[in-house]
């Protein structure tokens, strides 16, 4: 199982988040991980600057792999995201590795989409509108290989006679969020792999099962299958409580969040959450074997990638106990 390192770009300065993404290359990650975000969860984690721009530069200072979490169809018609994400493709391919570039795909949160002043719909249509946009980017991507215009038009976009006039050796690989099995499912149907965030070993055995019965029906091979890890380490367990407490309190909230719209309201539901609700969700711990024996769950599972993120702040020390005490344990 791979394993990549998660710079959140919500607390990360623009330089920071690049030059941690070149320590984590060194540290022994497979890659880094990026997301698509117009605010920050909470004020006080102070940024969110453009993922594309950020994507670029990792590219230029690592060798593995790039991937970056997108929503398409609010702020950005897919087309946009799909010319992003193929002239960063382009970008960072070398003739070791065509495919550094990784594209999820998400159907976003409400923090960051409504800003621009749209109807944000309910899951279900999010959903509609997810697997729409992921067929018009997969469409550009394989009709612009080919040097082919294409068209759609669809219950929620349309795209004119068009085509990528940048194009990487071969298009990004595409993978979209399942939250659910009926997400999972479609997935593997459609053709697409999937991301899903970590949860307890019974609701991530559904979602594998959902995604390779849809694989099946559709007459594909399933694609990859990411599991998006939250953890938080510290050179204290008290620290590493204190800091998921403080700085990501939003992994203990016991209900979705993709309604929200300030992160001033965040600031107020956090307040509810208590130490419990950070431990039944995420391991928190300053032993790195706790952390390894997580990853390895995954890998057991099933999983072929795992994005890592450490909640806490102390972003340089965790790269430099990982690459100590967790790489070895995992096989990274």
């Amino acid at each position: 199982m791979e394993v990549h390192f998660v710079a959140a770009l919500e607390r990360l300065e623009p330089s920071d988040a690049v030059r941690l993404a070149a320590l984590a290359d060194e540290a022994g990650f497979a890659g880094t991980v990026l997301a698509d975000r117009f605010q920050p969860w909470l004020p006080q984690q102070g940024n969110a600057s453009f993922v594309w721009a950020i994507a670029g530069a990792v590219g230029q200072r690592t060798t593995g792999a790039v991937t970056v979490s997108a929503v398409p169809g609010y702020r950005q018609h897919p087309a946009s995201v799909a010319q992003a994400s193929a002239t960063l493709a382009a970008l960072c391919a070398t003739d070791e590795n065509p495919d550094r570039h990784r594209l999820l795909l998400s159907a976003g949160d409400a923090i960051d989409e409504h800003v621009v002043g749209g109807y944000w719909p309910e899951a279900h249509e999010r959903a509609a509108r997810l697997f729409e946009s992921a067929e018009i980017i997969r469409k550009l991507f394989s009709g612009s290989a080919k040097g082919n215009d294409v068209r759609h038009a669809g219950a929620h976009h349309r795209l004119e006679t068009s085509r990528l006039w940048t194009m990487p050796p071969r298009p990004p690989g595409v993978q979209v969020w399942a939250g659910g099995p009926m997400t999972a499912r479609r997935a593997g149907r459609e053709g697409f792999g999937i991301v899903v965030q970590t949860a307890p070993r019974e609701r991530l055995q559904a979602l594998l099962r959902a995604f390779r019965d849809g694989a099946r029906e559709g007459g594909h091979r399933p694609g990859r299958t990411t599991a998006h890890v939250q953890l938080s380490w510290a050179p204290t367990d008290d620290q590493a409580l204190e800091n998921a407490l403080t700085d990501w309190p939003m992994a203990g909230l016991r209900f979705p969040r993709g309604d929200i719209r300030s992160p001033f309201d965040v600031v107020q539901l956090a307040r509810a959450v208590t130490a419990d609700d950070i431990r039944a969700r995420i391991p928190v711990s300053a032993d790195p074997a706790v952390h390894a024996a997580h990853l390895r769950s995954l890998a057991a599972l099933g999983f072929d990638t795992a994005h890592v993120h450490n909640v806490g702040r102390a972003q340089d020390a965790w790269l430099e106990a990982y690459a100590q005490t967790i790489a070895p344990e995992v096989g990274a």
